[in-house]
């Protein structure tokens, strides 16, 4: 028996999630639907987001990208990030 893919999100997934307009969170919902029902959707980055996976879904007449962590040993998906293309692989690597 297959175990149950569980969602999870970052606080800063969540902060950025809470300034969506109504019809941008719809959007999002389908976005995080087809990747619940198929994980692998988004391109496993390189390099220092070597571990992170984005997937590129349209959002109110615009390209938006989802940042997530998927994990197939023990199934789950944590939401990272969300925005537009402007900065957004800059804000993702890690700080040092």
């Amino acid at each position: 028996m297959d175990k149950e893919l569980k969602l999870h999100s970052a606080p800063s997934f969540d902060r950025a999630v809470k300034k969506l307009q109504k019809n941008e969170k719809l959007d999002l919902d389908r976005a995080v639907k087809e990747l619940a029902d198929n994980p692998l959707l988004g391109e496993l980055k390189k390099g220092d987001l070597s571990s992170v996976r984005v997937y590129k879904f349209p959002m109110v007449h615009q390209h938006a990208f989802l940042a997530y962590l998927y994990d197939g040993i023990e199934p789950s998906l944590t939401f990272i990030a969300i925005g537009s293309h402007e900065n957004f692989y800059r804000d993702l690597k890690p700080r040092n």
